[in-house]
């Protein structure tokens, strides 16, 4: 056991580093004060370029400290491209283990850098403010602050979105028929099974709720489905109704700068939500599926397509990165409260679940390369730190799905009439996997 003199000591910059990750980092650390941490033969790098990097670092001893550092480009990862930081992330997390410091190692650290680098430092301008600061713009999922939480994600610019997205312009997971699928084939695939398992038919009418940029809207549209979507981001409505009208769908095919909760329209056939309800809030689950089971006519399905916890036990909250730079107010729970909110809100029954958890890596894996090919126009389009979020995001969420941390579920329900029937459904599952 080292004794208070051991602590005491001074330490460089790349010692601090690997202390607080854990120590027998796996990447080589190299600072600003010339010193080095790990490996010299590694193939990833964690360069700390300066004064402010090591701020960040001291306060906040975490992946937040790094992640703050690396945005503001105060620290620099090795052996990648910054559009997609997947080999680093992955090499630094096989071994990090972040745990708050004793508060001997922090008088360490005061001592090794000085209490200058403890006077508080303004955060890269792309972090949203903290949870409890939040509360001007309404209380946690009111329609004020979702929408807030919309526009800090979804608004970032129409033209990265297709620099990242692809043709496709859809931002959640698609499902790959096959390994050396496109992720426009496959994205294309993910509208297919939605379509098909919602048992669409020419003329049915479909309300896609949290529509993004209409992508599942256009495709029902074209095979004769009657859809309005809605969305709380203003630029993906106006991106949507561009492409609705270039199309020639007008007829068939609305997208609403809306909430959910506004559109005042039922008796809808069937009702998709993908990739919205993790932006609902767990103890509002009960709400927003009543919600979509009242819009529903009798007989009509509801597919809800939400990224998901492993299991039912963790808090719904999200970490402090995903919290402050990608989703805020973000909330993730199991599949099992998912189904059990659907189930216990009455008048619903759930016919089927899966998992796409690998088909979501990949998904996060074509993005980050849509990003690194596009890299310069990105760039010139919403600057160099919003870049390095979104690679970074993108390929720690890889990470996340990898190593079954989060999963993505689909989960298909019907509503039923007052005697528990649900129509003329087929016995067995009735679209193609």
């Amino acid at each position: 056991m080292q004794n208070t003199s051991d602590y005491l000591a001074k330490l460089t910059l790349a010692e601090i580093i690997e202390k607080l990750a854990g120590g027998d980092l796996a990447i080589r650390v190299t600072a600003y004060d010339g010193s080095t941490a790990g490996p010299a033969d590694a193939p990833y790098g964690l360069e700390l370029k300066n004064a402010r990097g090591t701020s960040y670092l001291a306060q906040a001893p975490s992946d937040m400290g790094l992640a703050r550092a690396y945005i503001a480009g105060d620290l620099e990862l090795h052996g990648s491209h910054p559009g997609d930081p997947y080999g680093p992330l992955k090499a630094l997390s096989d071994n990090l283990e972040f745990a708050r410091p004793t508060p001997l190692l922090l008088a360490q650290i005061a001592r090794s850098i000085g209490v200058e680098h403890f006077k508080p430092v303004a955060p890269p301008p792309q972090e949203a403010l903290p949870r409890w600061r939040r509360y001007a713009e309404g209380l946690r999922h009111s329609k004020t602050r979702d929408a807030e939480a919309i526009h800090h994600h979804y608004d970032v610019s129409n033209r990265f979105y297709e620099l990242v997205l692809g043709p496709s312009m859809t931002y959640t997971c698609a499902c790959f028929p096959d390994a050396d699928a496109t992720l426009e084939e496959a994205q294309e695939n993910k509208y297919r099974l939605v379509f098909e398992k919602l048992r669409l038919q020419e003329g049915d009418r479909l309300l896609d709720v949290g529509c993004g940029w209409g992508g599942m809207v256009r495709y029902a549209a074209r095979r004769g489905v009657r859809v309005i979507g809605a969305t709380l981001s203003r630029q993906q409505a106006e991106w949507a109704q561009k492409a609705i009208a270039e199309e020639g769908l007008s007829d068939l095919a609305e997208v609403r700068f809306s909430d959910y909760r506004d559109v005042p329209e039922s008796g809808f056939d069937a009702i998709s939500s993908i990739g919205l309800t993790e932006h609902i809030g767990v103890k509002n689950y009960p709400a927003y599926f009543t919600s979509l089971r009242d819009k529903l006519r009798t007989g009509g399905l509801l597919l809800n397509h939400t990224i998901t916890r492993p299991d039912n036990q963790i808090s719904g909250k999200a970490g402090q990165f995903i919290d402050r730079y990608v989703f805020p107010d973000g909330e993730l729970t199991g599949s099992g409260r998912v189904i059990t909110a659907i189930q216990d809100i009455g008048g619903m029954e759930v016919l089927h679940e899966e998992n796409l958890r690998p088909h979501y890596a990949m998904t996060l894996r074509d993005w980050n390369r849509n990003l690194v090919a596009n890299w310069d126009d990105a760039v010139a389009e919403v600057g160099i730190g919003t870049a390095r979020v979104w690679g970074l995001y993108m390929a720690g969420s890889r990470l996340g799905f990898d190593r079954n941390v989060i999963q993505l579920h689909q989960v298909l329900g019907v509503k039923l009439d007052e005697k528990g029937g649900a129509g003329d459904l087929p016995l067995r599952p009735w679209w193609n996997a």
